[in-house]
């Protein structure tokens, strides 16, 4: 068998940003886990504001390579409003089933507030529309400032969270999928 390969991407564009040490934690994880991991930092890719009459802009096809090459991708984003980034929504809209059916993903979402669920659930949504399979398994970490101190995420039991997140996303990288989702079945694309 040959080694399972994890990459995580992380939607959140500051320099301090708690999503990326938090993905940084799951990717150490997935390492001792016996993976290869990559942390796609969206700061260093060239994506402008996705336009499906130029799906190939930027960075894009680089990108969708290094998407495509992963056993299982780790989602990880700042709850803005609600919902799930800008930068991971267009990154995300640059890929399609080519990058993302049968491919395990996990979510992580980190709030300043109290309530990164919502973020969750539509990363959710969006994998299932892609046929991915996504672990049961989530990361919410709310009111960020608190959980790290120093730059250092100082609540074990957050970090036991994250850490089994990459784990989980090692341990099921190679899950045969159920079949396609009904969802994927109305996802026809940007053919409109």
């Amino acid at each position: 068998m040959t080694e399972t390969h994890v990459i995580a991407i992380c939607g959140s564009l500051r320099d301090g940003s708690y999503t990326r040490r938090s993905l940084r934690i799951a990717l150490d994880a997935a390492a001792d886990a016996g993976a290869s991991t990559e942390l796609l930092d969206l700061r260093e890719w060239e994506l402008p504001v996705y336009d499906a009459d130029d799906d190939s802009a930027g960075d894009a096809e680089l990108f969708r390579e290094r998407v495509r090459a992963a056993d299982s991708v780790l989602l990880g984003t700042p709850v803005y409003h609600g919902s799930f980034s800008a930068p991971l929504k267009n990154a995300l809209d640059y890929c399609g089933f080519d990058e993302f059916e049968q491919t395990t993903i996990g979510l992580l979402a980190v709030a300043g507030g109290r309530f990164p669920i919502t973020a969750l659930e539509q990363l959710r949504t969006v994998g299932r529309s892609l046929d991915a399979w996504v672990i049961p398994h989530q990361v919410a970490i709310p009111r960020a400032s608190s959980a790290y101190e120093g730059g250092e995420l100082v609540d074990e039991e957050l970090r036991e969270m994250i850490e089994v997140l990459g784990r989980e996303a090692v341990q099921y990288a190679h899950i045969e999928p159920d079949p396609a989702s009904f969802e994927s079945a109305e996802n026809v694309g940007a053919d409109d």
